[in-house]
């Protein structure tokens, strides 16, 4: 092994040793008793963290992912003040991001079917930039919607149309 090798995989351990330390830190301060697994995601370029919490899962997840995502963001940022390198960190409990997905998928795929019954767009409210961007991406290949989003900040929404 090289030495150029050997501090790469060095400093991969040092983010998960550091990133273990916070995660088992915060969720001792919030008082909810947790297990996690740590892995890296190359296709993601990130630190996967399964969280398993039984009692607190619902708290940790919060109002449409709300609290898990600013979880996740100070995890991120503490990590980045430890290790000085930015690595992008996806928190997840019970598969909620995983099951988010399927139903915002299912969701724009009703949305599609509707626009493509009665010819008029359809708006769909209330979701993050991220959310936004799994209704984008999973009609991107819908030969017959389009989608766009409308508004600024909180007021921002998809429209479902037909091309």
């Amino acid at each position: 092994m090289t030495k150029k090798t050997e501090k790469k995989k060095s400093k991969k351990t040092n983010e998960k040793l550091e990133l273990s330390k916070i995660i088992e830190k915060l969720f001792k301060l919030l008082g909810i008793d947790t297990s996690f697994e740590i892995r890296e995601d190359k296709k993601q370029e990130a630190l996967m963290v399964d969280i398993q919490a039984d009692d607190g899962a619902g708290l940790i997840i919060g109002n449409r992912g709300r609290n898990l995502n600013s979880i996740q963001t100070i995890t991120g940022i503490m990590l980045w003040n430890i290790t000085g390198d930015w690595k992008r960190v996806i928190l997840d409990v019970g598969n909620w991001r995983e099951k988010e997905e399927t139903r915002l998928k299912e969701l724009a795929s009703k949305t599609a079917e509707r626009v493509k019954e009665t010819g008029e767009s359809q708006p769909i409210y209330n979701l993050s930039p991220a959310q936004r961007r799994i209704i984008h991406l999973s009609l991107s290949e819908e030969g017959d919607v389009k989608t766009e989003s409308v508004g600024e900040g909180d007021e921002r929404y998809v429209v479902v149309a037909l091309k």
